[in-house]
């Protein structure tokens, strides 16, 4: 399987494991000019040379000895599963990507066929009742993830812990998992953990939301898009991110985390 999502930058300053949704824009775009003192011009995802990708082949074997003789600083970052999946349904079910294209080609439309749910229209910006069309949504999404029909799960709505343990069970080790909800201080403790050719002020980066704009404006308090037969499906879909990355299940209106996260207890349980 390799260490698919994760990028290394070319000065082997720092390697990170991409977790869909979890401020990896603005993470790719840090390390993008810590090495080269300028951002990226576009989206990072999109970069080709200039750092080390696991998709771009010739950068396999180099991130491979990096990650597996754990000599290069490691970390990630993670998201409260309430947001995380909300922040899916409107951008890649609601919004129009940047080909100017529904996201997967004809997945809305089995979406709207099969489970009833609405998406604002051909520009994603018409009304529709949002509350509604986003437990539809998550039903599909539990559906991908416990029974894989009628597709596989995509990775902007798997659990954060299965992008996680991936670079854990080929051999890797974290250093650090932070939270996008207290992104400044974990960032800076991986920058003030490492040597980069250029220094970064967190504080002068501007943050890169390429979703952004993408579909429509979530109406409603984060709360009010579950009730409780949803929380239930989170919980069945999401518990191991919510007890591994110490978030608040039984209060979706809470966004922060509840408790520190356990390096040791995250290396032995999703390990195996």
């Amino acid at each position: 399987m390799g260490f698919p999502g994760t990028w290394m930058t070319e000065s082997e300053s720092m390697v990170y494991r991409v977790v869909p949704k979890c401020a990896c824009s603005t993470i790719g775009q840090i390390m993008f000019y810590s090495d080269h003192g300028r951002f990226f011009d576009g989206d990072i995802h999109d970069a080709r040379e200039g750092m080390h990708k696991w998709s771009v082949t010739e950068s396999q074997d180099l991130i491979t000895r990096n990650v597996q003789a754990q000599n290069t600083y490691a970390f990630t970052c993670v998201r409260n599963p309430y947001t995380r999946i909300l922040s899916s349904f409107f951008d890649k079910i609601c919004g129009i990507q940047r080909n100017g294209k529904r996201y997967r080609g004809n997945l809305v439309p089995t979406l709207i066929y099969r489970y009833g749910i609405e998406v604002g229209g051909d520009d994603g910006k018409q009304e529709f009742d949002q509350i509604e069309s986003f437990r539809r949504f998550l039903l599909f999404a539990r559906d991908t993830i416990r029974w894989r029909r009628p597709m596989e799960p995509d990775i902007h709505w798997s659990a954060m812990s299965g992008h996680v343990s991936t670079f854990i069970v080929n051999g890797g080790r974290y250093d650090r998992i932070f939270w996008t909800e207290d992104f400044n201080p974990g960032m800076q403790s991986v920058l003030d953990a490492i040597e980069t050719p250029h220094k970064v002020d967190l504080d002068q980066i501007p943050r890169f939301n390429e979703s952004e704009g993408h579909g429509p404006k979530r109406a409603h308090p984060v709360e009010d898009y579950f009730d409780d037969l949803s929380m239930h499906m989170m919980y069945e879909i999401y518990k191991r991110d919510f007890d591994l990355f110490k978030y608040d299940f039984e209060d979706p209106s809470n966004k922060m985390p509840v408790g520190e996260i356990d390096l040791d207890e995250v290396h032995a349980k999703l390990g195996d």
